[in-house]
C-alpha cells in the first residue's frame, strides 16, 4: 500500500503518496480535476473526453470504459471477468489515451500518457484488493 505523508506548507496541510518507484505524488494532484482524452481508433472524429473530480475517479472511469467494451463484445455473458494485463492491452490498443491533471500551483493542466495511466490504475487496483482482503 502506498504510504502517505502530511506536511504543513504555509499553514496548509499538504499530503503526498509514495509511488511504487519511491517518488512522491503530491496530494493536490491526486485530488485534482482530471480530463481524460480518448481516441479509440485512428479516426480523429472518434475522439472524446470525460472529466473527473480526481485522478482516482478518472482511473475508475478507464476501467469502466474497458468493462463496457467487454460487455459489447460479450453481450450474452451473464458475468465478465478480466485481469489487469487484458486491461493494459486494451489501453495499449487505443490510438490515444491521455490525462490532463489540474495543478493549482501553476493553474495549468499537466499532461500524462498511457504509461502513467497504467501505473495509476495498477496502484488503484492494488489498493482496492488490499482493502478487500482486510
Amino acid at each position: 500500500m502506498p504510504s502517505t505523508k502530511m506536511a504543513a506548507v504555509g499553514g496548509v496541510s499538504v499530503g503526498s503518496a509514495l509511488q511504487s518507484n519511491g517518488s512522491e505524488v503530491p496530494q493536490r494532484i491526486i485530488m485534482s480535476h482530471t480530463i481524460l482524452l480518448v481516441q479509440p481508433t485512428k479516426r480523429p472524429e472518434g475522439r472524446t473526453y470525460a472529466d473527473y473530480e480526481s485522478v482516482n475517479e478518472c482511473m475508475e472511469g478507464v476501467c469502466k470504459m474497458y468493462e463496457e467494451h467487454l460487455k459489447r463484445m460479450n453481450p450474452n455473458s451473464p458475468s465478465i471477468t478480466y485481469d489487469i494485463s487484458q486491461l493494459f492491452d486494451f489501453i495499449d490498443d487505443l490510438a490515444d489515451l491521455s490525462c490532463l491533471v489540474y495543478r493549482a500551483d501553476t493553474q495549468t493542466y499537466q499532461p500524462y500518457n498511457k504509461d502513467w495511466i497504467k501505473e495509476k490504475i495498477y496502484a488503484l487496483l492494488r489498493k482496492q484488493a488490499q482493502q478487500a482482503g482486510k
